[in-house]
């Protein structure tokens, strides 16, 4: 009896799912089309092409759509057997309400891996987007008196960079001494990028000063540093869009921009809300599960009311934590996490309350 209940829950969720799964991208791309129609014709974009960018988009538009369509597909899978004393029928056969949904639970462990693995290929079909929407930015292509730390400790002043030709102007690199290293500390006019040697400094003086207060002093026409890797265009403030980059992308440009001395918080929590938005499909299966038991309402209305309401409310917090988290008010981590930790919450007392 129990395999065959199981069977009846997954199967019920599914086909909810993935007709939902199926209707909510266009919806995702028809709103879009209609806040971007301005823009598609100032530049001169045919219909094929807008159709091949939201092609690309897809991936985008259904890891959206896997929240929504687990919380309804949830709704109406538990709303409806209890509309149809289902539900009573398996706690009078010793089931508990639990034990229902365990099922649930073990198709929501999947959809949030199949959801983390979209994360992974959604920006490759945002980049090829953007480049067919003209949407790509010409982007800064200099930056002015920064100070940039090293992984090895190096501390690097940077009068200019510029990225086309790959070139820096006074740069003054600095490591102060330890007891067992000595210390450095060099001026240069300038730094050019070699994507076989990487940076080579130019014209100056290097100084070094050993554990044992000892100093010398060297002048140099050229002289090449290993400890800074970094291409030129990843020295800039303005990477590509966090849609656009994957998660390990994301974290090492942040790096980047914090080393340089630039705010990264925007983009540390565009990085943790990348995994949190995927981990939702499970938060709200757990949430709408017992949610759904009450049966002093009507079956579809009920169903809809409570998976827009959840939504809207979702979103809401979404937006509002994440706005929070760029602003410095709280951690990145708290700003990703704080909805799914709070419909969690709300999620496990409901499952605590609900008659088994």
């Amino acid at each position: 009896m129990i395999r065959i209940l199981d069977r009846l829950i997954i199967t019920t969720f599914c086909k909810t799912f993935l007709l939902c799964l199926t209707a909510s991208p266009i919806l995702f791309v028809i709103g879009d089309i209609t806040e971007n129609l301005d823009e598609y014709l100032d530049a001169g974009l045919t219909g094929i092409e807008v159709t091949q960018a939201y092609f690309f988009q897809m991936p985008l538009f259904i890891k959206w759509s896997f929240p929504i369509a687990a919380l309804i597909a949830t709704v109406f899978t538990i709303h409806g057997m209890t509309m149809h004393r289902e539900l009573v029928a398996a706690k009078a056969g010793g089931i508990s309400f639990h034990r229902v949904m365990l099922p649930l639970i073990f198709v929501g462990v999947l959809l949030t891996g199949a959801a983390l693995g979209l994360t992974e290929i959604v920006p490759v079909g945002n980049r090829i987007a953007a480049q067919i929407l003209r949407r790509e930015a010409l982007g800064r292509s200099f930056r002015s008196d920064f100070v940039y730390k090293s992984e090895n400790g190096l501390t690097w002043q940077v009068g200019r960079l510029t990225s086309n030709d790959g070139r820096m102007t006074s740069v003054v690199v600095e490591q102060p001494p330890t007891d067992s290293t000595a210390g450095i500390h060099v001026i240069a006019e300038a730094a050019r990028w070699d994507s076989i040697d990487g940076w080579t400094l130019e014209r100056g003086y290097l100084r070094t000063l050993a554990p044992d207060s000892a100093e010398r002093s060297v002048e140099f026409e050229k002289m090449r540093m290993v400890g800074l890797v970094e291409r030129p265009e990843e020295l800039l403030e303005s990477p590509r869009e966090p849609e656009e980059m994957t998660y390990a992308e994301i974290d090492h440009f942040a790096k980047i921009i914090q080393r340089t001395g630039g705010n990264a918080k925007d983009l540390l929590v565009k990085r943790e809300q990348k995994i949190s938005i995927a981990v939702a499909t499970l938060v709200v299966i757990l949430f709408g599960g017992p949610l759904a038991t009450s049966n002093k309402r009507g079956g579809s209305a009920y169903g809809i009311g409570v998976s827009l309401g959840t939504v809207i409310l979702y979103l809401l917090m979404f937006k509002i934590s994440g706005a929070l988290g760029e602003a410095g008010a709280v951690s990145a981590m708290t700003a990703a996490w704080l909805p799914n930790a709070l419909f969690m919450t709300a999620a496990l007392v409901l499952l605590v309350r609900v008659r088994t």
